[in-house]
């Protein structure tokens, strides 16, 4: 595939488009650990489908969130789905609908082209209204991430510093696209990095997601300069430089899913796994991106988040082109495309 003579705006729409579909494509069969129930279930699934109401490896029944005061309920009706066998995570959800965190990807996003950057403050405060209204998103599955911020400030601990320790790959849904878009609007590698890693920090601190968060940016740098692909991991992995995207994946690039995903690493949302098998998703089907993101939705586990990573990467690299018509049109998200001269250009593609 081409990719070369992007303008940044574009590279923007791709990337977020991207994050959107890989994840709206794997929500209804997110968290499915046994695969063959998984196709069994399904089938193959290349387009968007409405979850079931049950989900055989649910273990939502075993997610607590205690806090019932008003100020701190970020579950609203859905509280009477928790501790509950079987319970689909994202059971009221429409196909083509997106999970929690990429609403809150959305929400950023809106808040970046409205203000032509991105403002922690105000962000924090659009977060927390959003996250206290949760008839508005309408998911079941709240990530520990969320909980653990809201826990954190019912216990008097200021937003600045309520984020949780993390290490799940959840918190790397927005960075490419909040990337691409920062740099979209005229910032530089530096000024929009840092608007990714202020953000990133709201819900997630630690050095583990900050590592995985500068791969994504070092990446998505060369994809927006002109380099390719697989021309950018193989760089990097030949030279072993990056957190997570080192050891072997180039060579296991030209093994089938089924050898590399729940053997050679796990398809869990945990980041020393999640990944890693996103790059050699991103590394394997960097010539096919449709199929990279049906593999990984099939590949079950955290498909949601490392679907929106590397329909993100896929994205920039090649734009919205990169994804089927039925995709781009069945998503419910819409992208923000007003409020600057660099977000209007989205419009045009």
């Amino acid at each position: 595939m081409a990719e070369d003579g992007l303008a940044p705006a574009a590279r923007y729409r791709g990337a977020a488009l991207g994050a959107f579909i890989g994840d709206a494509l794997a929500m209804p069969a997110h968290w499915y650990y046994d695969t063959e129930a998984l196709w069994r279930q399904f089938g193959r699934i290349d387009s968007y489908r409405r979850p079931p109401r049950e989900h055989p490896n649910s273990i939502l029944w075993r997610s607590v969130y205690e806090p019932a005061e008003p100020e701190y309920d970020i579950l609203g009706d859905q509280r009477r789905y928790w501790g509950r066998r079987r319970v689909h995570y994202h059971q009221f959800l429409e196909a083509g609908e997106n999970t929690l965190n990429l609403k809150l990807l959305g929400l950023a996003l809106d808040l970046i082209v409205r203000d032509g950057g991105y403002d922690r403050t105000r962000y924090v405060e659009a977060y927390r209204r959003f996250m206290l209204c949760p008839g508005e998103h309408r998911d079941t599955y709240v990530e520990e991430c969320h909980r653990g911020f809201f826990v954190n400030l019912s216990r008097a601990i200021p937003p600045d510093r309520a984020a949780v320790q993390e290490k799940h790959i959840g918190g790397m849904v927005a960075v490419v696209p909040l990337y691409t878009s920062l740099r979209s609007l005229g910032h530089d590698h530096d000024h929009a990095a840092a608007g990714v890693l202020e953000h990133v920090s709201v819900t997630h601190a630690g050095r583990r997601v900050r590592d995985a968060a500068i791969s994504l940016l070092t990446v998505a740098s060369e994809l927006i300069d002109g380099v390719g692909l697989a021309e950018s991991l193989r760089g990097h992995l030949r030279r072993q430089d990056l957190p997570f995207l080192r050891g072997p994946i180039e060579a296991e690039s030209s093994e089938p899913v089924p050898r590399i995903l729940g053997r050679r690493y796990s398809t869990a949302c945990y980041l020393d796994d999640a990944m890693p098998a996103t790059f050699y998703l991103a590394l394997r089907y960097a010539e096919d991106p449709s199929e990279g993101l049906v593999e990984n939705t099939m590949a079950g586990g955290d498909n949601c988040h490392r679907g929106a990573v590397l329909g993100a990467l896929f994205g920039t690299a090649y734009g919205a082109s990169a994804f089927p018509e039925a995709w781009r049109e069945g998503l419910c998200a819409s992208l923000p495309t007003s409020g600057t001269a660099g977000a209007a250009d989205l419009s045009a593609e």
